[in-house]
């Protein structure tokens, strides 16, 4: 076994994200967090109603596909392969999670906190309830406060 990989992982492409009903889907990537729709997949043989969402702008542009099923009790099941969590970047952390907390979305116990890689993080919750109605519908996930490197490098004046 080669200890040289053949290629390199230039970055995140697509995150593909199924719910039962995309609107929820929706109301969360679209109208709270203010992802851009930039077009729509429908396949009857793949069994999905996708709208195709789009994250950052040229080499740093990222897929955000928000499937629903055609057919609920059809094969493939485009909303029942839950994705673990994802990540990300945000210019200002206490500034969103304060706007999105008004606009009814539930964070993860724990807050605003240190992570693993040293940059702050909070979890969106997977499921909202009675005090906050939204969550990650069914996927956690991370916010993390992008430092002035970050910022500059996706194309975004810091600060």
């Amino acid at each position: 076994m080669s200890n040289t990989r053949p290629f390199r992982v230039l970055g995140l492409q697509q995150i593909a994200i199924g719910g039962l009903d995309k609107g929820r889907l929706r109301h969360l990537w679209v109208d709270l967090l203010g992802v851009p729709v930039t077009g729509n997949f429908v396949s009857e043989r793949e069994n999905v109603d996708e709208d195709i969402c789009t994250l950052g702008q040229g080499a740093h542009a990222v897929e955000v596909d928000l499937m629903q099923p055609l057919d609920p009790d059809r094969k493939p099941a485009v909303h029942a392969t839950p994705l673990n969590h994802i990540g990300l970047w945000v210019d200002d952390l206490p500034v969103a999670v304060q706007w999105l907390e008004t606009q009814g979305l539930r964070f993860a116990p724990g807050g605003i906190r240190r992570g693993a890689a040293g940059h702050d993080i909070c979890f969106v919750h997977p499921k909202g309830n009675d005090q906050f109605p939204f969550g990650g519908e069914g996927v956690l996930i991370e916010l993390v406060q992008a430092p002035p490197a970050v910022i500059e490098a996706l194309g975004f004046s810091a600060g």
